[in-house]
């Protein structure tokens, strides 16, 4: 049966993380790069629920994450696929901090661009899986 796996002769059930949905971007995306030289994009998106907005940040990594830089912008309509991923750090102040994010590997755009941008800019999406947290060293 799918999703499974033997462990201790029990039968062990793997979850499913899977995030789908649309919303706005919020703020121009940022692009940094790791010490081994990875394009990380972070990008905030509203997700409009009747009154009330809830954000979410999603991150994209290598070709997502440079193309998502250079074409969105505030405002943008997008469809994010990706994962939940709890981001975990120490603030200056010695306290435990976390954010759920979504690594996103895959951004499509919803909306028509304004005239000046690339054809082709329709969307994208990463050929290989979202990068495990291991092999992010930030």
């Amino acid at each position: 049966m799918a999703g499974q796996n033997q462990q201790n002769g029990q039968r062990a059930y793997r979850d499913t993380n899977i995030v789908v949905f649309t919303g706005r971007v919020g703020t121009d995306p940022a692009l940094r790069y790791t010490p081994n030289g990875m394009p990380v994009c972070q990008i905030r998106v509203a997700i409009a629920e009747g009154e009330k907005t809830n954000w979410v940040t999603v991150v994209t990594f290598n070709k997502v994450a440079e193309t998502a830089n250079q074409y969105l912008k505030k405002g943008r309509k997008v469809l994010i696929e990706g994962r939940l991923h709890t981001n975990e750090w120490e603030a200056q102040d010695g306290s435990r901090r976390a954010r759920v994010e979504v690594y996103a590997n895959r951004v499509r755009f919803l909306d028509v661009p304004k005239a000046g941008v690339a054809e082709g800019a329709e969307g994208l999406e990463e050929g290989e899986p979202v990068p495990d947290e291991e092999d992010i060293p930030f």
